[in-house]
């Protein structure tokens, strides 16, 4: 899965993918290190390491050439994404996740310490959970859960599932008790 399409790496870089992966290629980044590759990919381009441009190139350079799967870290690690907009409040809708997130979520999650507003982070087993809620405007906002820490690719795709049914449950229950609350 390529990071975006052949038109538009061409339009930001000057080569479109197969020319990158053909010039990668020859250049032996089979092998490398993300970081390496990232380094190299940026020297050519004459832009920093971690900018969009480095970063694409080279993520879609390792799933093609099958060094990383979609959402897996340098560590081998997984980490997936999931976001909703629900029809409340910011606040209101982090003090509903966060005063029992047990009833949202399920067992397990241990509380981490955060001094983030709107967020809330849990050691869920060995791997990690952060929620974050922004405000879309004064009547909804958006809640994301990033799970990370996960072993397998398998595990973060069932995991990605459970994170979607949660929240569309979640949206369900808060803004069903919205509507009741403004009838």
């Amino acid at each position: 899965m390529l990071v975006t399409s052949d038109a538009a790496i061409r339009d930001r870089t000057g080569r479109g993918w197969e020319e990158w992966f053909d010039l990668l290629d020859a250049e032996g980044m089979t092998t490398r290190p993300h970081r390496e590759i990232a380094r190299h990919v940026a020297a050519l381009l004459d832009v920093a390491p971690l900018a969009w441009s480095a970063q694409a190139v080279t993520k879609s350079y390792e799933r093609a050439r099958g060094g990383r799967a979609v959402g897996e870290k340098d560590d081998g690690t997984f980490t997936v994404s999931v976001s909703r907009t629900v029809g409340v409040s910011a606040d209101d809708l982090h003090a509903t996740i966060t005063e029992d997130p047990a009833r949202w979520f399920g067992e397990g999650l241990r509380p981490r310490p955060t001094t983030a507003a709107r967020t809330a982070r849990y050691d869920y087993g060995e791997s990690r959970v952060a929620l974050f809620v922004g405000a879309r405007d004064a009547t909804r906002s958006t809640v994301t859960v990033e799970h990370s820490r996960i072993t397998d690719a398998g595990e973060a795709e069932r995991l990605r599932a459970f994170w979607r049914e949660r929240l569309a449950e979640l949206r369900a229950a808060v803004e069903t008790r919205q509507e009741r609350a403004d009838a």
